[in-house]
């Protein structure tokens, strides 16, 4: 669970960062009021990436899903949060 949240299904405030998108929809990032980012990309759906994902200690949850955005999003992501 994320620190500050008594659970994930509570209200979610975002604030719009940043798209790379000419359309204005995805990818996109978001800064919540948790502190923590939410991104708006492309799901991962390559079953070889999610097996890496899942592999690894502490796997893929089900409540989680992989997220595929461009490098240049993060250009958005304020220093120091």
């Amino acid at each position: 669970m994320l620190a500050g949240a008594q659970s994930l299904e509570e209200i979610l405030k975002l604030e719009f960062l940043g798209t790379t998108s000419n359309s204005g929809s995805c990818p996109t990032l978001f800064l919540t009021d948790r502190g923590t980012y939410v991104v708006q990309g492309y799901r991962v759906t390559d079953p070889e990436a999610i097996a890496t994902a899942e592999a690894r200690e502490g796997g893929l949850p089900d409540t989680e899903t992989l997220i595929e955005i461009p490098v240049e999003l993060l250009k958005f992501a304020p220093q120091g949060v």
